[in-house]
């Protein structure tokens, strides 16, 4: 008769897993945005620099422009909207199944000091939006003679 190790932590992590898998949300703050408040889904969004700007693209597949709000504050910058249900296909129509995410959703992420807010340029393209922010042009290094006397 073998012995077997019995692992209550792996089961729970295994446990958690499926639970993601089969939801698409994991358990933390009860699938709440800690920051937003916002239940749900959020956009996933990655950020890029350049030597002149900094680049945000987000995933908002399936909202429309109209729905997306895009805010610069105190050098914060917000990306907000909603996600609106489809409707029913027709008349009798039932749903199955629906693993689409909808409702609210918001992003915040703090901008370095050294942006050129006024030059901030968004664009939306087959459900991604890109926001180019402008880093602030660096000023010259100033050569200054020595005078011998």
């Amino acid at each position: 008769m073998s012995v077997t190790v019995w692992n209550p932590f792996k089961e729970m992590e295994s446990m958690l897993e499926r639970y993601t898998q089969a939801t698409g949300r994991g358990l933390e703050a009860g699938g709440l945005d800690v920051d937003t408040g916002f239940a749900e889904w959020s956009p996933t969004v990655d950020i890029d620099e350049t030597d002149e700007n900094y680049l945000i693209r987000a995933d908002v597949p399936g909202v429309a422009k109209d729905d997306i709000k895009i805010q610069l504050d105190n050098g914060v910058l917000s990306i907000s909207g909603e996600k609106r249900v489809a409707k029913e296909t027709g008349i009798g129509s039932r749903k199955h199944r629906t693993e689409r995410f909808h409702g609210s959703f918001s992003r915040r992420f703090t901008l370095p000091s050294a942006v050129d807010i006024d030059k901030v340029n968004a664009d939306y393209k087959d459900g991604v939006l890109s926001l180019t922010i402008p880093k602030l042009e660096k000023e010259k290094a100033k050569s200054i003679d020595i005078k011998v006397h």
